[in-house]
């Protein structure tokens, strides 16, 4: 799981923050329950002593410190029984008093021995959706709200079908894809269509789907990435060029990796450079990437070395989108 340093940081905080409630609030049931009840204070006190005397009990037998062990468990047991019928006696759980962490599994700690808990992923999700949202409106954005009335049902002979009937096979494979992501036919997607046709409407959907799924995601502009692969090499500011070598990193590591507008940037020698990199390595890693873009891959072909657009052509399912404007339709409707 590729999460980003700051949501991961948020999601140890947010960890941290609940565990020490936690702990805050037995401490509080503690010293009422001991105000009101004495008795189990002082059987509390008694029962941590134990372990002292287990431990005494059997560096004094030479032997076998079973017996006085065994009689040690059996006043312990008798401490408990008396303990939790005290407190259910007044209205407690007979267990109020355990350190009951949220997580059994880890411990409130967020990690089962090298392996990140559930409990840890699902607030990665959260925050990492956070910082998507930061660059898409992911508030209204989700596969269910997604309208293919917007799409005319008159067929365009260029493409032989309507744009409905393409948007339902392409909303199809989108959903799909994030649904199932990392065990659908397709590793990554290439959206290609003129702009208000809902390619980054089926991003976010994408995004938020395989996010709440338990998956690193990071989406970013083409051109916001080719700045950081730049700034990393050429920048003489070492704090800049820690933090664009940390956004590259995101880039490279992530589990899905969404390019929004591919073609907007300058094609230069360097962005060539760059891409190539982004692509080949995500490729080789078996990492997944969508990609959004105006460019056909004709269009591809003509503004890009043979080995990206070998790549994009065949390592990617393109997706075409056509038809009318949805914003500027939707615009005359008001």
């Amino acid at each position: 799981m590729g999460y980003s340093g700051t949501v991961l940081r948020r999601a140890n905080a947010r960890l941290a923050a609940r565990r020490a409630e936690r702990e805050r609030a037995q401490s509080v049931l503690r010293a009422e329950i001991y105000k009101k009840l004495p008795r189990v204070a002082e059987i509390d006190r008694l029962l941590r002593q134990t372990i002292v005397h287990i431990i005494g009990a059997s560096l004094r037998e030479g032997s076998d410190p079973s017996t006085s062990i065994g009689s040690i468990r059996g006043k312990n047991l008798a401490l408990q029984t008396e303990r939790a019928d005290l407190l259910t006696g007044n209205g407690y759980p007979a267990d109020c008093l355990d350190d009951k962490p949220y997580c059994a599994k880890c411990g409130d700690t967020g990690w089962a021995g090298t392996h990140m808990c559930d409990c840890l992923k699902v607030l990665c999700a959260q925050e990492q959706i956070a910082e998507l949202s930061k660059l898409l409106d992911l508030g209204e954005q989700t596969f269910e709200r997604f309208d293919l009335s917007c799409y005319s049902d008159q067929v365009w002979p260029d493409y032989g079908r309507s744009p409905r009937e393409n948007m339902q096979k392409v909303y199809k494979i989108c959903r799909d894809y994030a649904q199932n992501f990392g065990r659908y036919y397709f590793n990554n997607l290439f959206l290609s269509g003129s702009t208000g046709l809902g390619k980054t409407f089926l991003s976010a959907c994408i995004a938020r789907t395989v996010s709440e799924n338990g998956f690193s995601v990071v989406y970013d502009t083409a051109g916001n990435i080719f700045a950081q692969f730049e700034t990393q090499k050429f920048s003489r500011n070492s704090e800049d060029s820690r933090q664009a070598r940390d956004g590259t990193r995101r880039y490279l590591g992530c589990d899905l990796l969404i390019v929004d507008d591919l073609g907007s940037e300058l094609a230069t020698p360097f962005v060539q450079s760059a891409l190539y990199q982004l692509v080949n390595i995500r490729l080789t890693a078996d990492r997944r990437t969508v990609v959004s873009s105006n460019l056909t891959m004709e269009d591809v072909r003509r503004r890009y070395t043979p080995q990206i657009a070998s790549r994009l052509e065949g390592e990617y399912r393109v997706l075409p989108f056509f038809g009318e404007d949805i914003r500027l339709q939707r615009n005359r409707q008001l």
